[in-house]
């Protein structure tokens, strides 16, 4: 059940008898190497840790109904409300009353130390009771807890501690015991060598437990682990109140009605805790006065913190030509630390206007130009649809509960009349939801349920129909030829065998029935949303706690985070045993095979370009045989004559499976050899005189050229312009089709003799702007532009000569910019300095 978030009264009572001042061997962490590490500390530090995470819990929600009162016993004094008043009750003292706990809780805490006397803790749990009772007296309908802290070493009083016990029972009082070295049957944990006194105690206070309503009692190590792990806490939501309408009451009271409902949230998104900066504060003001000087116990002045201060600056940009933009800085302080830099004219707020983005642009709109929309508070209900209609992807903020006023009998059948309605009709609502009067009103669905005894509605915000996008994509199972035909067989469609194995990959995988066995031995789900914890937000908050309670993080390091939060970390054992048979036959399938890392070297002639006046001699040289220490072969490839080039037959139109992309040597040659070139070794060698120029081939095996298409790829090498216009009529891909030029271009600029297709390359370039200009592949467009530049002028070879034709062409060629259109994000200014560089 829920607990009251809050209105909570913890009295902490805490043993501090000298046998409370015996040391233990702590194990930490390993260390960086693996090595074991460990620390000794007093019983009291040690058990000490569970209540500091207790309060640094409390300070962690922040919440001033969330209190705690420190009570000790085993003290050399005596101090507390029923000594002052009637005697007795020695040795137990009030150490910190109760109040809303901060960090000066935690280093009050720091300064305990085990004592010279023993103390009583049954004397201490009835100070508690009163203590606790005389700051609760007005306040009814707070929650009393306790928890004792003890090693259970020393004599105890156990005269009518029944009657203890009926004091907090009739209190509702739950107490916690956390016993030192105490044996614990969860933990399989039983102390040897115990003597007589803490066999005895340990005994007495299962029993003192066993007679209350609500208590507990463990050890303390598990309770430090106990600690640590994550916990989700239901709390309560506080009903707000709300008014749901159907129809239009006010104008049309007989068509119309109105219902008092309450509302409360019934999930809340959980964010890991902001952080605060803070910054050495100054030993003196602007004046020269000096602020404030503490000194330490060795008489050193210390070092003082405050907490950084945000404010809002201002500014003009210089950057950009008449654009006015904010900045906040966030790291400038009251103290003079942590400037930020100023850009620009700093100006007032009182000089700024209030602007709307609209496209890429700011529309001023002064404070009063636009009235409101007289928004009223409340919840109407705006239409009906199936819920099979619902988009559940489309929900877009946390779920809300919306019940019948609780005091109005009326209002509650009126709402399980119409939840009822619509859960016979399969029905959800179209809800308009304004939370205040004059706010902006929210657009979701209403959702009926009904349990025993209840019938309400969950509410969850949907997007208006301007935030939803919708984009296409290509069929992944239906592919078309050039020639307008269906493709059947296709190394993208997946065959009869593939699909079969993969349904089995897929069930193999299934967690369903991968968990632990429940008592009737079927093996329950192996993964709970329930115990699934976010590790964002857990472990940052397991580390601020750590840092708030150890002295030194260096000698009290972190420790490892808690099994509950790794649970999910790792699948489990058996499903991928289970699954290792499926995935062989997978991988034989689909043919896949662990592609080698391929490792770069660097080439001895740096493969600088040739100019145009040199293109003639390379040429010539490549159709000379090649020879081993040529200084001009590339260490990679070997020198092919044209005449024993030899290529695949071309496949069927039909057909759109690609071969692999060719060598670099096919933009050599300007003719392709012909599929009745002879082998090298039975043709006679050409004379000096005679040009290298291969045979004519008949007409009849004449083959095409190879497009130069590698898998996945649209475009090719070959005639990109001719498989770009080919592509984009057949429409649904232009996408992809501007995409695959893109890089194709790449691709052939920064290959040898790339300045023989220049023209060819600003052709697709022209072609590829304007459809980006049409289809909205805007983006697309300038990330290719700097891409090439980048490829052009910064990487090894690059091609200076193309980027400086294409500078030519002037503005017509250059980044879309805002003012080409409002989908672009790209100013005037920053084309102007794309094309200048």
């Amino acid at each position: 059940m829920a607990e009251r978030a809050g209105y909570t009264v913890t009295m902490f009572l805490i043993d501090v008898s000298p046998t409370m001042g015996e040391t233990r061997e702590v194990e930490l962490p390993e260390g960086p190497n693996g090595e074991e590490r460990s620390i000794e500390m007093t019983n009291l530090q040690w058990s000490l840790q569970y209540v500091k995470l207790k309060i640094q819990e409390m300070i962690y929600n922040g919440r001033k109904t969330d209190q705690c009162g420190i009570i000790l016993f085993g003290t050399e004094e005596s101090n507390n409300a029923i000594h002052e008043k009637d005697g007795g009750y020695e040795h137990v003292s009030e150490f910190i009353p109760i109040g809303q706990p901060n960090a000066g809780t935690l280093a009050k805490l720091n300064t305990l130390e085990p004592s010279t006397e023993i103390g009583d803790p049954i004397d201490a749990i009835i100070v508690g009771i009163e203590t606790q009772d005389k700051y609760l007296a007005k306040k009814k309908t707070w929650t009393r807890k306790m928890v004792l802290l003890t090693d259970g070493r020393n004599p105890i009083e156990i005269e009518d501690w029944e009657a203890t016990a009926g004091k907090m029972n009739d209190l509702s009082i739950h107490l916690i015991i956390v016993g030192i070295d105490f044996d614990d049957e969860e933990m399989s944990f039983e102390e040897e060598d115990k003597d007589n006194i803490k066999r005895a105690n340990e005994k007495f206070f299962h029993s003192f437990v066993g007679m209350l309503d609500s208590g507990s009692i463990g050890n303390c190590e598990l309770a430090l682990e106990e600690v640590s792990r994550p916990d989700i806490k239901q709390v309560k939501s506080a009903l707000m109140g709300h008014e749901l309408r159907i129809g239009d009451p006010d104008n049309f009271p007989e068509e119309g009605t109105r219902l008092q409902v309450k509302t409360s949230k019934a999930t809340a998104k959980a964010t890991p805790k902001s952080w605060k900066r803070f910054a050495k504060l100054p030993e003196t003001t602007a004046d020269g006065d000096v602020i404030m000087k503490t000194v330490d116990e060795d008489g050193e002045e210390k070092v003082l913190y405050g907490e950084l201060s945000r404010r809002t600056e201002y500014y003009f940009a210089e950057k950009q030509e008449d654009e006015e933009s904010t900045t906040e800085d966030d790291d400038e302080d009251d103290f003079g630390e942590f400037k930020a830099p100023k850009q620009g004219k700093t100006i007032d707020k009182e000089e700024l206007i209030r602007g709307f983005k609209y496209g890429a642009s700011f529309v001023p709109c002064p404070d009063g130009s636009f009235p409101r929309l007289p928004t009223k508070k409340g919840i109407d209900i705006c239409g009906f649809f199936p819920e099979t209609n619902f988009r559940r992807e489309q929900a877009m903020s946390e779920v809300t509960y919306i019940w019948a006023d609780p005091g109005s009998p009326a209002n509650q059948i009126a709402l399980s009349s119409i939840v009822r309605g619509m859960l016979e009709k399969h029905l959800m609502a179209i809800a308009r939801w304004v939370s205040k009067d004059g706010m902006d009103p929210k657009m979701g669905v209403l959702c009926p349920l009904s349990s025993e005894n209840v019938d309400y509605f969950l509410w969850v915000q949907m997007p208006f129909a301007d935030d939803v996008r919708k984009y296409t994509f290509a069929s992944l199972d239906k592919l078309i030829s050039k020639k307008g035909e269906k493709i059947t067989k296709h190394a993208y469609i997946p065959t009869e065998e593939q699909q079969d194995v993969m349904d089995n990959f897929v069930d193999a995988m299934d967690l369903m029935e991968a968990g632990e066995k429940d008592e009737d031995g079927i093996r329950t789900p192996w993964y709970d949303t329930r115990l699934s914890y976010n590790p964002a937000i857990h472990r940052v908050k397991q580390a601020q706690f750590h840092g708030a309670v150890v002295q030194d993080i260096n000698t009290h390091p972190l420790p490892p985070p808690h099994p509950e939060l790794l649970k999910y970390f790792d699948p489990p054992r058996r499903v991928l045993k289970r699954a290792h048979s499926a995935i062989e036959e997978c991988k034989k399938a689909f043919n896949v095979k662990q592609v080698p890392k391929r490792v770069v070297r660097a080439r001895k002639d740096g493969h600088v370009h040739a100019n145009d006046g040199e293109e003639m001699l390379l040429l010539d040289q490549v159709s000379k045989p090649a020879k081993k220490s040529s200084s001009h072969a590339s260490p990679h490839r070997k020198s092919v004559s044209p005449t024993t080039k030899k290529r695949q037959p071309k496949k069927a139109d039909s057909d759109s499976e690609t071969e692999e992309e060719e060598e670099p040597e096919d933009l050599l040659l300007e003719q392709k050899p012909s599929a009745t070139s002879k082998p090298e070794s039975k043709r006679k060698p050409a004379k000096p005189d005679e040009p290298m120029t291969p045979p004519a081939s008949a007409p009849d095996t004449q083959q095409e050229p190879d497009p130069g298409r590698i898998p996945g790829r649209i475009i090719g090498l070959t005639d990109p312009l001719g498989d770009f216009g080919r592509n984009v009529a057949v429409g649904d891909i232009v996408t992809k089709a501007v995409e695959d030029l893109a890089w194709a271009v790449l691709q052939i600029v920064n290959r040898p003799f790339a300045s023989r297709r220049t023209d060819e390359l600003l052709d697709c370039m022209k072609e590829m702007r304007k459809y980006a200009s049409m289809e909205d592949e805007v983006e697309l467009w300038n990330d290719f532009l700097r891409d090439l530049r980048r490829v052009c002028l910064e990487e090894r070879p690059g091609n200076t000569g193309f980027w400086t034709q294409f500078q030519a062409l002037g503005r017509e060629m250059s980044l879309i910019s805002s003012k080409d259109t409002v989908r672009s994000q790209v100013s005037e200014k920053e084309v102007e300095d794309f094309m200048a560089s």
